[in-house]
């Protein structure tokens, strides 16, 4: 019995122990070759797609499951067994991945009849399928000489092993660090909220008593930002700020040098297969095409609206000036947010902590759920789940028994809502703790299929992860209109999943061009700012009133409040990415601090205090073998993609079943089946137009649609 291989759709999280990781995976590890193997030894004269392209699709479907459960484990359960356990595995998983397009006897085979006239004759699906798939090992490197298909085997060992020491450090840094306090006239200025799950944290760590009480704030998002927002004592804004800007640059977690051995081999690797550098080699089948495409739409980008980012830097000096008496041409880092907040709250009458009554988390899942039931025609349920400790799972608990990972974690059911076909499960794991890396994500378990050959649908499982407001003295959490919005933006990645109707897993679902995959998401967002749609799940937790038309109306005035320096941040993040990876040879062995300032000079006001670089914790950029690497552009990208596209729900109707049954026929349910900018123009009639996403955030004034 191997636990992390089970097939069983409802997982045994309990059975999953660090001492079967061995085991299992090297059984899976087994099977994969052995299957390989086969295909690789077929005769040139008996090949078909289904004993070639269609068995490598499924040669490793029990090592991908197996290894998929330990890696989401790593992200919400780190121990230190475990984390053993995966790393022992890690240099053996990663040659295997990386050696399957490098195998030649396999290409032989795969190219012997991805060439052959029997393609033509596949449905379309299938064709596509060997498409993709021959690109995807030219890419990796199938067609060089033995030598550079060694170094590339021996640069993604190398990478995954990099790359998942650089995520430990951000995680064991951000953990190690807290502060708490005894002085509660420090706590001037923040909400009752967070000086109640301050409160909380510090009691969960023995800290403080009834009658010396204390708080306990740490690096974790929900903890710190309401410091960085509302706190009046600015001596412990900024040791929390210059606590959070060290993560990964200090000691045994200092990132500095697997920053540049990560840009490096990822270098390296692009020259090896003949691309210039690492951004044209990922980029070269995503929508942007190569690193200067994207570069120019950032700059392009950055270039709209660097004007309006330096005025709302001025006119923030200017308020802090009319405030304090005090002469300011330049705010400290750790001032940013707090004058910011000020301002907008004393300009719009708008305190983010009078909407956080109305955001309920169960509240704002049910009425989420009620709006996806409406526009896509589908339908959601709440499915009971039990945790039971890791090596605990009784005897006698029942097979139909869903477990969860967590107490706190909840499990779903989707169906279709007019045939109440059942097309997948999820879980949902929204609060922070130590042994959960930071951020939000979606991802999939288990991948389905569509009926097929006579067989039954099988059901898509996935899950949905963030590190929201917590409750507090077992009341449920009241979140931020930011936080709601995360929520939306995984579970329109979470419906591109679990709606996925196409066969072919390697093609299914999020499988789409990076650049493509963050518009679910960000469509999805738009529900969070229309009357008709909040009035769905934003319901005042004791009361059940939707928010008042006057505190609405304030929230709509606010929302594009500094929205060139929100956009200005993510052109920064986007330029940084691209720089390090298009022009490493400018920057590299150079102090990385200094290169940071250089290449985001002009994407950055002047701060009174330098902050040392973003590069050292950029877990989207260095966690992974790739993941966001060159591609953070993505998500702005993206957002040209969903504001333009959402144009048509505006049009038509936001709720209006008809245009959400068409985005779910030709985007959600779609996948990598057809390229992504065919999928586009099939929904929108026509490519998308730049405008809309500048006007939706203020930052176009006399709007010209092409």
């Amino acid at each position: 019995m191997h636990p992390f291989s089970d097939p069983c759709f409802a997982v045994r999280w309990s059975t999953l122990i660090p001492e079967a990781v061995e085991s299992d995976i090297l059984a899976g590890l087994d099977e994969a070759r052995t299957k390989i193997d086969a295909i690789a030894a077929l005769d040139g004269s008996s090949l078909t797609y289904e004993n070639t392209f269609h068995a490598l699709e499924k040669a490793s479907k029990t090592l991908n499951r197996a290894w998929g459960r330990l890696s989401h484990l790593d992200s919400v359960s780190d121990e230190p067994a475990q984390r053993a356990a995966l790393n022992q595995m890690l240099p053996e998983v990663s040659e295997f991945y990386s050696s399957i397009p490098l195998r030649e006897d396999l290409w032989k085979v795969l190219k012997s009849f991805g060439e052959s006239p029997a393609v033509q004759a596949l449905f379309a699906i299938q064709r596509r399928h060997v498409e993709e798939t021959m690109l995807d090992f030219i890419q990796d490197g199938a067609d060089l000489p033995a030598k550079p298909k060694a170094r590339i085997a021996e640069i993604d060992a190398e990478l995954s092993k990099l790359t998942k020491q650089y995520a430990e450090h951000v995680l064991d840094a951000t953990n190690a660090w807290e502060i708490v306090v005894t002085d509660a006239q420090r706590l001037a200025g923040l909400p009752e909220s967070a000086v109640a799950a301050a409160a909380s944290n510090a009691k969960a760590k023995g800290h403080g008593s009834e009658t010396e009480p204390a708080w306990r704030f740490t690096l974790h998002q929900p903890s710190m930002f309401p410091i960085m927002q509302y706190a009046d004592d600015d001596s412990l804004r900024r040791e929390i700020w210059e606590a959070s800007v060290k993560v990964g640059s200090l000691g045994e977690h200092d990132n500095t040098s697997l920053v540049w051995s990560i840009l490096e081999l990822r270098q390296e690797k692009a020259l090896l297969l003949g691309k210039a550098n690492f951004a044209d080699l990922v980029l070269q089948r995503r929508m942007a095409k190569n690193g200067n495409t994207a570069l120019s739409f950032v700059e392009d980008l950055h270039d709209r609206i660097v004007g309006e980012y330096c005025e709302e830097y001025r006119e923030l000096c200017a308020y802090k000036s009319e405030k304090t008496g005090e002469a300011c041409e330049l705010l400290e880092p750790w001032e940013v947010s707090y004058w910011a907040e000020k301002r907008r709250k004393e300009h719009f009458d708008l305190d983010d902590e009078a909407l956080r009554p109305y955001f309920p988390v169960s509240k704002v899942m049910t009425g989420m759920f009620d709006l996806a039931a409406t526009v896509f025609g589908i339908e959601i349920r709440k499915v009971a789940g039990t945790y039971f400790e890791k090596g605990k799972r009784p005897a006698d608990a029942d097979e139909k028994t869903i477990e969860v990972w967590h107490p706190e974690v909840t499990f779903y059911e989707l169906r279709d809502r007019k045939s109440g076909e059942h097309l997948g499960s999820f879980y949902a794991d929204w609060h922070p703790r130590e042994s959960k890396r930071g951020g939000a994500w979606m991802n999939q378990l288990e991948a389905g299929s569509p009926p097929q050959e006579g067989k039954a649908r099988q059901p898509h499982l996935g899950l949905i992860i963030g590190n929201m407001t917590p409750p507090v003295d077992g009341k449920e959490a009241l979140l931020t209109h930011g936080e709601v919005e995360t929520i939306f933006h995984e579970f329109g990645h979470l419906l591109h999943g679990l709606l996925s109707d196409v066969a072919v897993e390697s093609l299914a679902g999020t499988n789409v061009p990076w650049d493509f995959v963050e518009l679910p998401s960000q469509i999805l967002e738009n529900y969070c700012w229309s009357r008709e749609s909040l009035d769905l799940f934003a319901r005042h937790h004791e009361t059940g009133a939707a928010i008042p038309e006057v505190l609405f109306q304030k929230m709509i005035a606010a929302k594009n409040y500094m929205s060139a320096t929100v956009f200005m941040r993510q052109l920064a993040f986007g330029k940084l990415d691209l720089e390090l990876h298009m022009h490493l040879e400018k920057y590299s062995g150079r102090d990385l601090d200094l290169v940071e300032r250089e290449i985001l000079a002009e994407y950055r006001v002047p701060l009174k205090t330098e902050a040392p670089g973003m590069a050292r914790r950029f877990n989207h950029l260095f966690s992974s073998p790739t993941g966001y690497a060159a591609g953070y552009y993505s998500y702005k990208w993206a957002e040209v993609l969903d504001a333009d596209a959402f144009t048509r729900f505006e049009e038509e109707g936001i709720l209006n079943p008809q245009t959400g049954h068409d985005f779910r026929e030709h985007i959600l349910s779609k996948g990598n089946s057809a390229p992504a900018d065919e999928l586009y123009r099939r929904f929108m009639g026509r490519d998308p137009h730049l405008e809309p996403l500048l006007l939706r955030a203020g930052l176009l004034h006399d709007p010209v649609l092409a």
